[in-house]
């Protein structure tokens, strides 16, 4: 495709949010039309994203769409943006969330309708161009935008400690990018002196052949700011504050794609660029994910506040993304991935769920619940979708997602999967655990006897999230077989980079075995080329 479609579903919600922008509203007498407009080009947004699925060749591991104009010449930035199978789902989670966050917050959202509307346009633009930014400085540029109006949607429209959580996520994230600033400055330079060449350019910069020893302090500095965008394990205290404050849709985007950036940022910039360094780093990392699976499950499991509880099972689902990709195979990278995909999905739709009770009651302790199925059974559907896809039963997408995670995992490092199984029992148990208090027994409060069942707008906003969970779980090779030419690509060129670090084999020794990963040269995807 000769048209620059990648820009297009990059700054099309700019578009919208200018559109709103110009709607006068004082007093909330537009209300209505800013509604409308922003949902409107929220799904014009998605539509405009689909050519990009329909035309996206899965068998190819080259980049896709791409667009490349000089931006600064004399310091080698470009414009330059690209496509694979590797964001290519997570571009089309971001279209397809957007337009139900606003959907949700319709009746949610009483003040400053025009500034939320705003925000939340501008959000989708910073997550879509930070996806597809292929130059690392517009990448970083895309990942500071994004700070912004996260920043306001907690801080103007969340809960009553909304300020200490915003602030409390915006320094968070601010520290870990100012590391990942300075190592993106001298990997330029250190590329300048070594081949005298100016650039940011994402791929040329996989070429180079960095020392072992500024690899690890480059990697550091990368993993810090993207383990905390995860947030992995010890430094993941900023997202139950925000989560718990945040409004409804400001949960879901949080959940449903902010945390899949730190996830992507691993996979695309810190571990093709340093990978000797991720082999160094594989025991801890590994380590890291399946302590968060297991701590924070059982967190999870005494919270008394179901949007907390959720919150904390964030943390546990997203270490098994970490799991996943720090195999470094191909099984536990696309299930990294896919994964990634299901918890948008799964804890999405539980944050939407959560808030159209808390909506209704104004509270979210259990204990205020109860017998909900008979009163709400439309509800209860959902509900229980969303608990099943969150522990991962056959049929739905967690499952795909965390199988091919521990199949990959039980290759690489054997024990750190075994642990990371035990934490899926914990996810069981505290997920059916709140279910069976919120909606089953007695109906023993009549505010909760009077409760109405889900109105038109809100099963719409939950039947699309319900079917792709569904459909993800029994057709989960329509979204893999996307992938694959680029994890298979990603593997091979992660290996060789590796590879370079040691020593060649001598005639008649036995195949290099990378002890770190498990990796061996017995299998074609797991074969280091010579």
């Amino acid at each position: 495709m000769d048209f620059p479609v990648l820009s297009l579903i990059t700054f099309f919600p700019l578009v919208g949010a200018l559109a709103v922008l110009f709607i006068a509203n004082q007093d909330n007498q537009n209300a209505a039309l800013l509604w409308k407009t922003g949902f409107i080009f929220a799904v014009a947004e998605f539509v405009l994203s689909l050519p990009v699925l329909i035309a996206f060749d899965g068998g190819t591991a080259s980049m896709q769409f791409t667009e490349r104009l000089p931006w600064i010449k004399s310091l080698g930035i470009s414009y330059f943006l690209g496509v694979d199978g590797i964001n290519l789902w997570l571009v089309l989670l971001t279209t397809f969330f957007v337009p139900l966050c606003i959907l949700c917050s319709f009746s949610y959202i009483q003040k400053r309708i025009k500034e939320y509307i705003i925000s939340f346009l501008l959000l989708e633009t910073a997550m879509i161009g930070t996806l597809v930014s292929l130059d690392l400085i517009l990448f970083f540029v895309f990942w500071e935008l994004m700070l912004i109006p996260m920043f306001l949607l907690i801080g103007i429209w969340g809960g009553k400690r909304r300020i200490y959580s915003a602030v409390k996520f915006f320094l968070f994230t601010a520290v870990g990018s100012i590391f990942m600033l300075v190592a993106i400055i001298v990997l330029y330079f250190y590329n300048l002196k070594t081949t005298g060449t100016a650039t940011f350019d994402l791929l040329e910069l996989y070429k180079l052949q960095i020392p072992g020893s500024l690899q690890l302090w480059l990697c550091s500095a990368f993993f810090l700011s993207f383990a905390i965008k995860v947030p992995m394990f010890p430094l993941h205290t900023w997202l139950p504050d925000a989560h718990v404050e945040a409004p409804t849709a400001g949960s879901v985007v949080l959940a449903g794609i902010l945390l899949k950036m730190g996830g992507y940022g691993f996979i695309r910039f810190a571990m093709p660029l340093f990978p000797y360094a991720t082999h160094q780093y594989v025991p801890i990392i590994a380590g890291l994910g399946a302590v968060a699976i297991i701590y924070a499950a059982l967190v999870s499991w005494v919270q008394p506040d179901m949007k907390k509880l959720v919150a904390f099972s964030s943390v546990s689902h997203m270490g098994y993304v970490m799991l996943g990709l720090f195999a470094l195979n191909i099984q536990g990278i696309e299930g990294g991935i896919y994964q990634m995909l299901n918890h948008g999905l799964s804890t999405g739709a539980l944050f939407l769920l959560v808030g159209m009770i808390y909506e209704r009651r104004h509270t979210r302790l259990m204990e205020d619940f109860g017998g909900l199925a008979k009163v709400m059974p439309v509800f209860a559907t959902f509900l229980m979708i969303a608990t099943l896809a969150s522990v991962a039963i056959p049929g739905t997408n967690g499952f795909v997602g965390e199988f091919l995670i521990l199949l990959g995992a039980f290759k690489a490092y054997p024990f750190w999967a075994i642990l990371g199984t035990s934490g899926a029992l914990f996810g069981v148990i505290y997920m059916l655990w709140m279910y069976q208090r919120v909606m089953f027994g007695p109906v023993d409060s009549s505010k909760n006897s009077e409760l109405k069942d889900l109105s038109p707008r809100e099963i719409a906003t939950m039947v699309p999230v319900a079917v792709l969970i569904l459909v993800m779980g029994f057709f989960p090779g329509l979204f893999l077989r996307k992938m694959d030419a680029s994890v298979n690509h990603y593997v091979t060129m992660f290996e060789t980079g590796y590879a370079l670090h040691q020593k060649a084999p001598q005639p008649g020794q036995p195949p290099v075995k990378l002890a770190r990963t498990g990796h061996t040269d017995s299998t074609p995807e797991d074969t280091v080329p010579e």
